[in-house]
């Protein structure tokens, strides 16, 4: 399957900062979804994708065929250029027995004013199949983006998913996850979300994890920065029943000015071998940090910037 309408993808592709004449190569898929219009798809062996149109966004099945090593990362652009308008993305993602593939998902719209963006996913991952999720939003300056993903996920025995988002430019406007895994034995699920928020932007995630098979484990992963009115409730969530599950919760939000931070770590063991930890810390921003800065002629707001950035930096 393949089909392109050239004018919104490059349009798609400049919002993110990707040249459009230098963005791929022929071994790269890549699907391309402008509000309810499929406009652009590029397959590659292993790779299977059927997306039907709908009135108000689209639905979508893609599947990874057993045994499928996709070499290059699959790209992926949900976005709505106009400053207004509603985009539903249902999804079915299937990554079968001992397939490998992740996916570089961008996220834009640079002139939101009045924009929906709304996703229901069901994620399988057979067993021994890996399936990496990145994800990266480019909003406009105005805040008027509501990003609602919902996902569920069911992870077979030694699985592997990891996802992460991130916000790299713009408002955060109105940002509500809602993310529940099933982890089987000796699967590994890894979420991160690295936010900035300001003026007065919403943020909310809840990340649940059910570590049922033996060795199950999970981290997630919340790192957050406000500013002025804006403000954010994380609920993270562990349930460790299997032998020798384990789990880890990290949740780090920094306040600036009147912005407002709630965090909400729950770690639940249900089996005496399993092992389950969290940390959670809310704050202004480090004073002995902030001090150092100033000290080497950085005034407050570049010193501050510098900080919430080395939070909302990937961490290697």
């Amino acid at each position: 399957m393949s089909s392109s309408q050239p004018g919104l993808a490059l349009q798609m592709l400049e919002s993110i900062g990707m040249d459009p004449q230098h963005a791929f190569g022929d071994d790269v898929a890549r699907i391309e979804v402008h509000a309810n219009q499929v406009i652009g798809v590029k397959l590659v062996p292993g790779l299977q994708v059927e997306a039907d149109e709908t009135a108000d966004g689209i639905q979508a099945a893609i599947r990874v065929e057993a045994g499928a090593q996709i070499a290059q990362p699959v790209h992926v652009c949900f976005g709505i250029i106009p400053e207004d308008g509603l985009q539903l993305v249902d999804l079915d993602i299937h990554i079968e027995e001992q397939a490998q593939v992740s996916i570089l998902a961008h996220c834009t719209f640079p002139n939101a004013k009045q924009v929906e963006h709304r996703m229901e996913a069901a994620i399988r991952v057979d067993a021994g199949a890996s399936y990496q999720y990145f994800e990266r939003h480019v909003h406009g300056p105005h805040g008027g983006v509501q990003v609602i993903p919902n996902a569920r996920i069911v992870l077979q025995e030694n699985a592997v998913f990891s996802t992460e988002f991130e916000l790299i430019k713009g408002r955060a406007g109105k940002i509500a996850f809602d993310y529940q895994a099933e982890c089987r034995d000796r699967s590994l699920l890894e979420m991160t979300a690295r936010i900035s928020g300001r003026d007065d932007d919403v943020i909310a995630i809840r990340e649940c994890a059910d570590l049922v098979g033996a060795e199950a484990r999970a981290v997630l992963i919340s790192h957050i920065a406000l500013r002025d009115k804006a403000s954010a409730d994380i609920y993270n969530r562990i349930v460790a029943s299997g032998d020798h599950a384990r789990g880890h919760v990290d949740c780090k939000e920094i306040v600036v000015g009147n912005a407002v931070a709630k965090a909400t770590p729950i770690v639940e063991v249900r089996n005496a071998t399993a092992h389950v930890t969290h940390e959670a810390a809310i704050g202004s921003v480090d004073s002995k940090q902030l001090q150092t800065l100033l000290s080497r002629g950085l005034d407050e707001d570049t010193a501050t910037g510098l900080i919430i950035e080395g939070l909302l930096s990937k961490q290697t």
